[in-house]
């Protein structure tokens, strides 16, 4: 399946908030409330520049992930980006997880900055782990019981860090 990245527009958001809230919903990957409202969840994730938010597609347009990226904070360590990626779990395995992961990584080489750092992977999230590590990452901490899984309980969130 080809996959193609495109800056997100408000018309993208009635496709991508069903497959958001899913995966917030189930608690099992992110650390956003699992009750999240769409118009907060909205404002999080549609991000404005400088920052920005994609979409993946395919050919005929339909969105199968998105991916927001941004500093990951401000003053002396903004020169540090960061990034959230969600794949519509009915193309999970697919490779659309790596080709967001790539455009990213390639957005913040070219805003010139010098390493990506994502803050918070839950160790159970083992293909987000093993994807993230194939395209370079190193997870530099793991913060013990830092994450409360809806089914394994109190798992571990590791930092992770790469290079650019």
């Amino acid at each position: 399946m080809a996959v193609l990245i495109r800056e997100a527009t408000a018309a993208d958001w009635p496709a991508i908030w069903p497959f958001l809230r899913a995966i917030v919903e189930a608690g099992e990957t992110y650390t956003y409330p699992r009750d999240l409202e769409e118009s907060v969840a909205r404002d999080m994730w549609m991000l404005p520049a400088p920052s920005r938010t994609v979409v993946a597609v395919d050919e005929a347009g339909t969105v199968l992930g998105s991916a927001k990226m941004n500093p990951n904070h401000m003053g002396g360590s903004s020169h540090i980006a960061s990034a959230s990626f969600m794949v519509d779990p009915q193309y999970g395995g697919r490779g659309v997880g790596r080709a967001l992961g790539e455009h990213v990584l390639a957005w913040a080489r070219a805003e010139g900055y010098r390493a990506m750092q994502f803050n918070a992977v839950v160790e159970t999230n083992t293909v987000a782990v093993a994807l993230w590590k194939s395209l370079g990452f190193q997870i530099m901490t793991t913060l013990p019981e830092g994450f409360q899984h809806p089914i394994k309980g109190y798992v571990g969130l590791h930092i992770m860090y790469r290079q650019l």
